[in-house]
């Protein structure tokens, strides 16, 4: 590692970086979720600093539309595997490290098997459910958390839990509605940016830079070319916790379960004791369960409606409310 032949050389001759610094990112386990749009260049420039373990985690399958702003995929690739291809590309980038990857979602289910050996986790999955997973489950084991979204022309990267605050304590609720890059668009150098800035983040966790990246949110604006960036070391954590999310698998037939989603989404509801319902129809008239006992349980594809309804629920009723995003 000391030679100027080196691949890391250039980062080696750094003094925050340096033997001691290097020999950190060869000892670090780094679990990525998501290979699109922002797990990209956050893959690239990873596998590049020499991280010695990288664990990607994807249920996609690269696609013709992705791939302006997914450069690390060809057209060769089209309906294989992102996980799968993005670790058979980055090894051939650097042989000297190791990379797993693992073709399914991350759900409450598995969350504790994919972060168990993580020194770090980072969102790159354009999920709300997704990032509020995550988040809790690394609060709760003070797990350092990189989250990060783009959209547009715009997007922020922050750094949460291990012993920072959560991504509850800066974004309490889900939006009420929320667009993707398939509806709202995006355009190509802004998953790169935000991407970047979020390997950077990691990079300087593993490396120990100050300040800490954990307590640090920047945004960036590309139609003003534009960052901004602020601390929030002393945010709460919402009193209640928030509403959690749950595997599809865990609703039992005890649940009171409230299925949000239409027949033009699935013909099959969550659960077969399931009341399926509109979001506004439950809006304008909430159901509550017999039981004080029970746990409600409310099921949509992406969790924004489960929450809008649950947070109806939860004027009325005080019991035990959980979420399930399903697809």
């Amino acid at each position: 590692m000391s030679t100027s032949e080196n691949r890391y050389a250039r980062q080696m001759v750094l003094p925050e970086v340096g033997l001691a610094g290097q020999l950190k990112l060869a000892e670090a386990h780094v679990l990525v979720i998501g290979a699109g749009g922002l797990g990209v260049p956050v893959l690239q420039y990873l596998a590049g600093a020499g991280i010695g373990t990288i664990t990607i985690v994807d249920p996609d399958v690269v696609s013709l539309s992705n791939l302006h702003r997914q450069t690390l995929y060809g057209e060769q690739y089209l309906g294989a595997s992102k996980a799968e291809t993005a670790a058979q590309i980055l090894q051939k980038l650097n042989s000297g490290i190791s990379i797993n990857a693992v073709h399914g979602p991350l759900d409450p289910s598995n969350v504790e098997k994919h972060c168990s050996n993580a020194c770090i986790v980072l969102d790159c999955a354009d999920s709300f459910a997704v990032s509020y997973i995550l988040s809790d489950h690394c609060y709760a084991h003070s797990i350092p958390f990189m989250s990060a979204s783009a959209l547009a022309l715009s997007g922020y990267v922050g750094g949460f839990c291990g012993g920072a605050p959560s991504l509850r304590a800066l974004f309490p609720d889900l939006p009420t509605q929320a667009g993707n890059c398939a509806t709202a668009g995006v355009l190509g150098p802004i998953v790169g940016t935000i991407g970047s800035l979020q390997a950077q983040m990691a990079l300087s966790h593993i490396l120990d830079l100050e300040p800490s990246p954990l307590g640090q949110l920047v945004r960036f604006d590309a139609q003003t070319f534009r960052f901004s960036s602020f601390r929030f070391d002393k945010a709460p954590e919402p009193k209640n916790g928030g509403l959690p999310f749950i595997a599809p698998s865990e609703i039992n037939d005890e649940d009171f379960v409230i299925e949000l989603r239409g027949l033009d989404e699935t013909l099959k509801a969550a659960h077969q004791n399931a009341i399926r319902i509109h979001v506004d129809d439950y809006q304008n008239k909430v159901l509550v369960p017999d039981n004080e006992n029970q746990r409600a349980v409310f099921v949509c594809r992406s969790g924004l409606r489960a929450h809008r309804a649950a947070k109806e629920l939860q004027n009325q009723w005080d019991g035990n409310i959980v979420l399930v995003a399903a697809g």
